[in-house]
């Protein structure tokens, strides 16, 4: 696979073994004190190891932090804002999936700027100006899945768990490196469902309300780098070439959706916050039933979209069968979500900002009739 570097929407460095640049990159910017900034899971990988036994072998002093775990939350920013004072640090390594990412570049945009974490949540009318220095930091991704590192937002949960768009163009990541190599020892299951979330991206993008052509254009290539390459990345976990190509499509799916994203996420976040699913399962139990409630009102770009995928079927029976093909639960009853949940699903899914991008207006009703046929 061909390594590159590019300038679209941030500076990207990608290739395999592209982390063997991180010293050299902080050097160039002038840092020597990195705090790494991940989750519990990936801080015990050899490969976190070696990255600090590198860094510290280029005269750079790394600390880890690695409060993270399950979906992102402001205990989990605030601990990482005291790590990075506590190691004087001057610059952040961002790395791991989704989680790990948004809770980094909220620690970013804290270390300077005052009040709560909510206090910047989009759609504030009254929050304050992020117009204090936020931290140079490199993200580094590890899955195929949010995007986050390219995205000029992070996803975190209150106390009552329900998530929070934290926002501000300055949170876009300066730089990214991505390596498809630290993409390889993850679960088929988990690639599978990391994949769909990115596939779900540039489909909810491409439907989203608005003129935007050259999110379209992004969102279908994404689209068609997801069909040709997910399945091959989850049965061939090795297949580098695979792996490459689907953290591409994941940068593009987000890089799309600055036009928006739709009713999909919206059921998707109530999910993970009634029963705590994983936010790509969700998104993949979803996304049928809320292809069929989209069709109704935009058939010509469900057209569109089985062209992307080329296929002849529906598009969300396509779904139903790349689903199947990728091993992922055919619907919510299998993994633990009950009629009881209903009630409470639809009043987040309601509230969630980003079905107010959907070109079909969604009500409670709405939501409810979702939730029953993806049981």
């Amino acid at each position: 696979m061909q390594a590159a570097s590019y300038n679209y929407p941030t500076r990207m460095i990608f290739g395999p073994g592209s982390r063997a640049q991180l010293g050299a990159l902080l050097k160039a910017e002038g840092k020597r004190r990195p705090l790494i900034v991940t989750d519990r899971g990936i801080a015990g990988l050899p490969f976190v190891a070696e990255m600090v036994d590198t860094l510290k072998s280029e005269g750079l002093e790394a600390a880890v932090y690695s409060e993270i775990q399950g979906n992102p939350d402001k205990p989990q920013v605030t601990q990482g804002v005291d790590a990075f004072r506590a190691h004087q640090a001057d610059s952040f390594i961002i790395l791991g999936g989704g989680a790990a990412l948004d809770v980094g570049k909220v620690i970013a945009l804290m270390i300077n700027h005052p009040g709560d974490v909510f206090d910047y949540e989009d759609g504030n009318p009254d929050v304050p100006p992020v117009d204090k220095e936020i931290p140079f930091n490199i993200c580094v991704p590890t899955t195929a899945g949010t995007g986050s590192e390219v995205g000029r937002s992070s996803v975190i949960s209150d106390e009552k768990h329900v998530k929070r768009i934290i926002f501000d163009a300055r949170m876009m990541p300066p730089l990214v490196v991505a390596d498809p190599e630290l993409t390889v020892g993850l679960p088929a299951g988990v690639t599978a469902a990391t994949g769909v979330d990115a596939l779900s991206h540039s489909v909810e993008a491409f439907l989203a309300k608005g003129y935007h052509p050259m999110a379209d254009g992004i969102a279908l290539e994404g689209i068609r780098l997801v069909k040709e390459n997910l399945a091959t990345a989850v049965k061939e976990p090795t297949n580098i070439v695979a792996r490459g190509n689907m953290l591409m499509a994941s940068s593009m799916g987000a890089t799309a959706f600055q036009k928006g994203l739709g009713v999909t996420h919206s059921c998707a976040h109530a999910l993970s916050a009634v029963c705590d699913l994983h936010h790509g399962t969700a998104i993949a139990l979803m996304l049928p039933a809320c292809m069929r409630f989209n069709a109704v009102a935009l058939p010509e770009r469900m057209v569109r979209l089985q062209a992307a995928v080329d296929t002849t079927m529906a598009f969300d029976v396509w779904l139903e069968q790349f689903n199947a093909e990728l091993g992922l639960p055919s619907g919510l009853a299998a993994v633990g979500v009950k009629e009881e949940h209903l009630a409470a699903l639809v009043e987040i899914a309601v509230k969630d900002v980003c079905h107010s991008c959907n070109e079909r207006a969604v009500s409670a009703e709405d939501f409810e009739a979702l939730f029953r046929e993806a049981l």
